[in-house]
C-alpha cells in the first residue's frame, strides 16, 4: 500500500509546478565548430558536428544552371 500526504498542497504550489513543465524553455549552447546556437548534447543542425567530430556528413545542395 502506498504512503498518503498527511497534508493538502496549496493551489499555489500545483500551479507554480504545472507553470515549470508548461514553460518548456530548452536550454541552447554555442556549437564550438560553427558558433550557431544548439541544445546540449545533441549534434549540431547546421555543421554535423557533435564533441570536435563529424558525425553527420551535410550534402551541399546542387544548383541547376
Amino acid at each position: 500500500m502506498a504512503p498518503l500526504p498527511k497534508r493538502r498542497h496549496s493551489t499555489r504550489r500545483g500551479g507554480k509546478r504545472k507553470a515549470a513543465i508548461a514553460l518548456g524553455l530548452p536550454t541552447l549552447a554555442k556549437c564550438p565548430n560553427c558558433g550557431t546556437m544548439r541544445i546540449p548534447h545533441r549534434v549540431c543542425k547546421n555543421c554535423g558536428f557533435y564533441d570536435g567530430k563529424a558525425v553527420v556528413i551535410k550534402q551541399e545542395k546542387k544548383k541547376k544552371s
